[in-house]
């Protein structure tokens, strides 16, 4: 018998909020709301997405934002939050860092403060019920302007002994230069928050580097077209930058074919650090233990390889040393256990 997958201590780096709900609580809270949802994300679940051109984006955008718009009371942060550590816990994932630009939710819940406050308090309450690890990223939108992502930024550092332990990039990367966002990214690494932008999804290994020499990644978001460049995987494997790899989302929107098309074991044997994650689950249908599947199944991974997967994901987190530690230990005993 395979050692069992979710028995395997690892961390999940790469959740965005609202993609962390489960797809039941999407239709629960949009049928107590009387909020009908498209068919894509009731019986054609989960949807057919290509976000290569411009189109495919604004519908995937779309979906994200009916998904979004079912989240207007306080205790439904609180249980988005207690679930996402839940499903966590099950998945054998120890610790979360999950992704949340307040503006999405600021004139709901009180403004970008009182937003990050609620965000703050859910995440720390799910984690002592299920007991997992959480840290919130504060993430801007590269497609709004740079001053909103200073803005941001300095939000960020206020909370940075309080749960916040990093800044992020997102959106279509195509429509805004991580180099336009640096003065943000300078405002978080100075309050020794992590730099975790997204780049190498939607645009090419320059995006990627981009990010390294621009924003001083400490880890980057996808990265996955950095195997267009054995240079850049050298730079990335020499510096010990972590990408954050989400195949099933690489496939979902159409970034890759299909599964084995995602570049994983390229990465892998380059000496690049992967943390593998599920990024929006709820648009693809498919949570963290999934990814840890397709390593085996896919990209042919053995056991020893699938548990420095799960060390790369620990080492790469903002998680306690001790906790590290911790972790480490049961990587190791999970793999002497044998099959």
């Amino acid at each position: 018998m395979p050692r069992p997958l979710a028995e395997l201590p690892k961390a999940h780096l790469h959740l965005h909020f609202t993609g962390s709900m489960r797809h039941s609580t999407l239709l629960e809270l949009a049928r107590n709301q009387g909020l009908h949802l498209p068919d894509a994300l009731v019986q054609d679940w989960p949807p057919q997405l290509r976000a290569t051109d411009e189109r495919g984006w604004f519908r995937f955008q779309r979906l994200y934002d009916i998904a979004r718009s079912v989240l207007r009371r306080e205790e439904d942060v609180y249980r988005l939050l207690r679930e996402a550590a839940e499903d966590e816990a099950a998945e054998g994932s120890r610790w979360l860092e999950i992704q949340v630009d307040p503006s999405g939710y600021a004139q709901r819940f009180g403004g970008l403060t009182a937003t990050l406050e609620l965000v703050l308090d859910a995440a720390g309450k799910a984690a002592r019920s299920a007991g997992v690890g959480i840290g919130v990223v504060v993430a801007a939108n590269r497609t709004r302007h740079p001053l909103d992502a200073k803005t941001l930024a300095r939000l960020a550092t206020h909370y940075s002994d309080k749960g916040v332990v990093g800044f992020g990039l997102s959106n279509d990367e195509r429509r805004g230069r991580a180099r336009d966002f640096d003065g943000a990214f300078r405002i978080a690494k100075r309050a020794g928050l992590l730099a975790v932008p997204h780049g190498g999804e939607l645009s090419g290994a320059a995006s990627v580097a981009e990010c390294v020499d621009d924003l001083d990644a400490d880890r980057v978001g996808h990265g996955i077209r950095a195997a267009e460049s054995p240079r850049l995987m050298e730079r990335l494997a020499d510096r010990q930058i972590t990408c954050e790899v989400c195949p099933t989302s690489n496939v979902g929107l159409g970034v890759a074919p299909g599964a084995a098309d995602v570049p994983v074991k390229r990465l892998f044997d380059a000496g690049v650090p992967i943390a593998l994650g599920a990024d929006d689950p709820l648009l693809f249908g498919a949570r963290l233990l999934p990814q840890y599947e397709l390593a085996r199944e896919v990209y042919g991974f053995s056991d020893a390889e699938i548990a420095e997967l799960g060390r790369q994901s620990i080492r790469a987190s903002t998680a306690p040393d001790s906790f590290k530690k911790e972790l480490l230990g049961g990587v190791d005993t999970w793999l002497a256990a044998g099959g």
